[in-house]
């Protein structure tokens, strides 16, 4: 698998640990938080991310991307939107 294949792995494992819903999980915890939760912490690692470029700190950037990409995924589970919802919108505009 490529590395850029464990996200959709990643998109998984949310999925699973949302199916699960135990409480020890921080997916779950996020998820039941509701959208509002979920939504700001996609703005605060956004935010991070943005300072992290700015700042020119390459591991920061990498650790900030991951947490975004992260809290993005859980986000758009909790709305019932898939990877490949955003890849066939994706798609759509790029129809030649």
């Amino acid at each position: 698998m490529s590395n850029t294949g464990f996200i959709n792995e990643l998109e998984g494992i949310i999925q699973s640990r949302l199916a699960d819903g135990s409480d020890d999980s921080y997916t779950v915890q996020l998820a039941a938080a509701g959208t509002k939760r979920c939504a700001q912490k996609v703005g605060e690692e956004a935010t991070e991310l943005a300072l992290a470029a700015v700042a020119g700190d390459r591991e920061e950037l990498l650790n900030e991307a991951a947490d975004l990409l992260y809290h993005y995924l859980v986000l758009l589970n909790v709305e019932g939107v898939s990877l490949s919802d955003i890849a066939q919108r994706l798609q759509s505009r790029h129809v030649v």
